[in-house]
């Protein structure tokens, strides 16, 4: 089975992950569940920012719209998906006493709001069509 598969299934029976390595300090795999959490705060702001910008900038332009929000949306779902993924290889990782994963997730989310909010500074300051 490959990694991806693996650790995919590993989303749905965490309780598999015991199953590897040694215990690491409670402190630890508390520290990963809340870097789990701020991901999950994250990809619920970046929703909520999405469904704003579609249901209260009915203004803009269709095409405009409907990307600033979709942007926001997928990197909100992007960005859920990634902190279960995120939460299960630090926890694999803790157990067997390996490097802690990285990621190029944050820089990729990063990009992405910054795209959006430079779309949004060229709303605010040349307002849009239909105005």
């Amino acid at each position: 089975m490959n990694k991806i598969a693996q650790s995919v299934r590993l989303w749905f029976a965490p309780q598999r992950v015991r199953d590897e390595g040694d215990t690491p300090d409670y402190r630890f795999s508390l520290a990963n569940e809340r870097t789990f959490l701020a991901w999950i705060r994250t990809a619920l702001a970046l929703i909520g920012g999405g469904f704003a910008v579609d249901q209260f900038l009915p203004e803009l332009a269709w095409g405009v719209r409907a990307g600033l929000a979709l942007g926001l949306l997928a990197a909100g779902v992007l960005c859920a998906l990634r902190a279960v993924n995120h939460w299960v290889r630090c926890e694999r990782a803790m157990r067997r006493g390996e490097d802690l994963p990285v990621s190029r997730f944050p820089t990729l989310l990063g990009i992405v709001v910054a795209v959006v909010a430079v779309a949004m500074v060229v709303v605010v300051l040349f307002g849009w069509e239909g105005r």
